[in-house]
């Protein structure tokens, strides 16, 4: 690999988790607040998957995504969208015609998702199917098998190859950081799918626990930080799974802003994979508009 140095750099467990409990202790102010909600809710992926998916279910969470605010608020923040709809490849169709003539995005999940325990060629036509069918970002899993016998150069080859196969579609790369162990595994898995060709860095499929953590996000952003550092290319970040309300959204955004600055505080470098956050975003900016909280019956689930 070409920053070998870069990646070998070990991480320091404890200095890395201190680091990350000390972003959930900044308080933010009230119209700091507004805007990191907002900010948050146009970084979201809004997500279903499941074996019981539906069309019906995928066009009303596009419905949602088109508009995640509902009425009331959108009429104080108009215009504010998600930032994507993520589902499998048979659905992907649905999702483009649902979300026509909008800004949001159709993410589908490839490479044999969640295990990614197929042959390659298998993991390469489901990428290349899924982009034709109208995708425009594909997640990928990486060989984790091959990751965890130190067998690196199939798992730059393999991304190297779904890469090309994305055509014009952007690439997030899943490291599944609940499967592959240490910090400095996490680490390394990071570097690799930036220099094979991946857009963005995202934790977890959301299948496997533990999912998101703010220490291992931090690892990976001072990866992305490093890489930057080291080429000069810009890659996102995205979270996903058990980020569910939004003083952790916010606790995440403050860990953006101070580990790699302004230019990543955009929906085009960072991405919360979080379907349920998007409620809570919006409870909590209703309880900004009116001083009062409002029950969760007046919010879909979806």
């Amino acid at each position: 690999m070409r920053h070998q140095r870069l990646v070998e750099t070990p991480v320091d467990q404890i200095n890395v988790e201190e680091r990350a409990a000390r972003f959930t202790k900044r308080s933010i102010k009230t119209t700091s607040k507004v805007e990191g909600l907002l900010l948050a809710v146009s970084m979201c992926d809004l997500t279903t998957l499941e074996g019981k998916d539906t069309e019906g279910k995928v066009r009303q969470m596009c419905q949602k995504a088109r508009n995640p605010l509902g009425a009331d608020l959108a009429a104080s923040h108009p215009g504010v969208t998600v930032a994507a709809v993520c589902v499998y490849p048979n659905l992907v169709e649905v999702a483009k015609r649902s979300l026509k003539g909008s800004q949001v995005k159709v993410a589908a999940v490839a490479t044999g998702f969640p295990s990614g325990q197929y042959p390659l060629e298998v993991r390469l036509d489901d990428v290349r199917q899924t982009v034709e069918l109208g995708a425009d970002e594909i997640d990928m899993v990486i060989n984790r098998g091959a990751l965890l016998e130190g067998d690196i150069k199939t798992v730059f080859d393999e991304i190297v190859q779904v890469k090309e196969a994305c055509g014009e579609a952007h690439l997030k790369v899943i490291l599944e950081t609940g499967e592959i162990g240490s910090y400095d595994t996490v680490r390394r898995a990071s570097f690799v799918a930036m220099e094979a060709g991946a857009d963005f860095i995202k934790t977890s499929t959301g299948k496997v626990q533990p999912a998101a953590t703010m220490p291992v996000a931090l690892v990976m952003l001072e990866a992305i930080r490093d890489f930057y550092y080291a080429t000069g290319k810009r890659i996102g970040m995205k979270p996903a799974g058990g980020i569910r309300t939004s003083k952790e959204a916010l606790h995440y955004l403050v860990m953006l802003s101070e580990t790699l600055g302004d230019d990543w505080m955009t929906p085009d470098l960072f991405r919360f994979g979080a379907s349920a956050l998007v409620n809570d975003l919006q409870m909590q900016l209703a309880k900004q508009a009116t001083g009062r909280y409002q029950s969760g019956d007046y919010f879909s689930l979806d």
